[in-house]
C-alpha cells in the first residue's frame, strides 16, 4: 500500500528521495518481471535513472522525479525516448503529477508510476513503441555488460578500477 512521503532512508529529516522512488519502482517492476538498474549511461552523454529488461528484451526506462521544479525543468527526457520500448515517469506519493498529463510530457506515449521506498503501483500505463533492431542490440548489450561491470566491481574493487 502506497503512503504520503517518509524521510529518505539516508537522511530522516529530508523528504522523499529518488532513491526511495528508486526503490518502490524497482520491486513494482522485478514483479513484473522486469530486471531494472539504476543510473544507465546512454550513448551522447545521457543518463538515466532506471533502464529495466524483460524476458523478451523489451527495454523500459523509468525516469524519477522528486520535485515539480526537476519535473519542469527536464529538457533532456525525449532524447531516452530511441533506447525503450516503453518510458515512465515515477513520482512519489502525494506528489502533484498535473503536470506529467499535459501535452509537453507526451502523455498518450509515456506512463506514470507512484511510489513510495516500499512500493509502487502504475496509474497509466505506457505505450509500447517498438525500438528498432539495431538500437534494441546496442541498448541489450551496452546494459549487460553494465551490468557484468557492477558485479564485478562488487566481487573484486580493485579490478574493476582497472577499467
Amino acid at each position: 500500500m502506497l503512503t504520503t512521503p517518509e524521510p529518505c532512508l539516508d537522511d530522516p529529516s529530508s523528504p522523499l528521495c529518488a532513491a526511495d522512488v528508486a526503490r518502490g519502482v524497482t520491486r513494482l517492476l522485478l514483479r513484473h518481471d522486469l530486471v531494472a538498474m539504476a543510473e544507465v549511461p546512454l550513448e551522447g552523454g545521457r543518463r538515466v535513472d532506471l533502464m529495466a529488461i524483460d524476458g523478451r528484451g523489451q527495454i523500459t526506462i523509468v525516469e524519477i522525479k522528486v520535485s515539480r521544479a526537476d519535473l519542469l525543468g527536464d529538457g533532456k527526457w525525449q532524447d531516452y525516448l530511441p533506447h525503450c520500448d516503453r518510458f515512465f515517469w515515477a513520482v512519489p506519493a502525494g506528489f502533484d503529477h498535473a503536470p506529467i498529463a499535459g501535452d509537453a510530457f507526451l502523455p498518450e506515449r509515456t506512463g506514470l508510476i507512484v511510489a513510495d521506498r516500499y512500493d509502487a503501483a502504475v496509474v497509466r500505463e505506457a505505450r509500447t513503441d517498438p525500438m528498432n533492431t539495431h538500437a534494441r542490440k546496442k541498448c541489450t548489450l551496452a546494459f549487460a555488460r553494465r551490468a557484468a561491470r557492477r558485479l564485478v566491481a562488487l566481487a573484486d574493487p580493485e579490478a574493476a578500477q582497472a577499467w
